[in-house]
């Protein structure tokens, strides 16, 4: 971030207009990345600092607005039924939505040659059950000797984004995260049983829980955006609908 950059004073920095977590701009644009890549370097050829320099380029076809952000990601190309409105079909529709972006995601993976998914070390539906069990305030049994419940349900839910992401950027105009981040969030189960979670994990007497479901689970950005425009998820079986 520039701020940080202004208070920090390294000796070379270079700002980019890019969107956070996307430092070089576009994935699989090498051409736009080595840019980005050389002006930086070019910055360890000034004599004095510290070089506080702006990247003069946007991506091609150039940063969000607020109402194109609000709207990435709402039409599916992949024909996923509607999450469900009852909350005892929710472990069905997310075994149905797996297996219907699991051709995607190995072809995403075959694309790129690797994947991030893998953290929790049990079978992505393993990691759904896990969750649906905790949204539904359950205590399952954990699928691992090694981790207490709380962090294996991170774990379980790092995974499940994941394999939602990754099998989504290999749909034609989802190239951004953006797009594939409102969809997850507004248009799947999974996005429905993570919405659950948080509720119930907010009201957890385990700590790790309570932080996770306040801090870590789902994107502050979305967290608001459904707060000051719930037109967005108005399609959308949210918990308490």
């Amino acid at each position: 971030m520039r701020l940080h950059s202004e208070k920090i004073k390294p000796p070379r920095a270079l700002w980019v207009p890019f969107e956070l977590g996307r430092p070089l701009g576009v994935p699989n644009d090498a051409d736009f990345q080595h840019k980005v890549i050389d002006a930086a370097f070019d910055l360890l050829s000034r004599k004095q600092g510290p070089v506080l320099e702006d990247y003069p380029e946007d991506v091609p076809g150039g940063t969000p607005t607020e109402e194109e952000f609000e709207m990435a990601g709402q039409v599916c190309p992949i024909d996923l039924p509607p999450p469900p409105t009852d909350d005892s079909d929710l472990m069905q529709a997310l075994e149905a939505e797996i297996g219907r972006l699991a051709p995607w995601y190995e072809m995403a993976v075959n694309q790129r040659g690797r994947t991030t998914v893998g953290i929790s070390e049990i079978d992505i539906l393993d990691a759904a059950r896990y969750l649906v069990d905790m949204a539904e305030a359950e205590a399952p049994d954990v699928p691992r000797d090694d981790l207490d419940r709380g962090p294996m349900l991170k774990l379980c839910c790092e995974d499940l984004k994941a394999f939602y992401s990754e099998a989504m950027s290999a749909q034609p105009g989802m190239d951004t995260s953006l797009a594939i981040e409102n969809w997850l969030w507004s248009q799947t189960s999974l996005g429905k049983a993570m919405w659950q979670l948080r509720e119930v994990g907010l009201e957890s007497d385990d700590e790790f829980i309570r932080y996770h479901a306040q801090r870590s689970l789902i994107p502050d950005r979305q967290i608001h955006l459904r707060e000051e425009n719930p037109r967005v998820f108005d399609s959308f079986s949210l918990v308490g609908k």
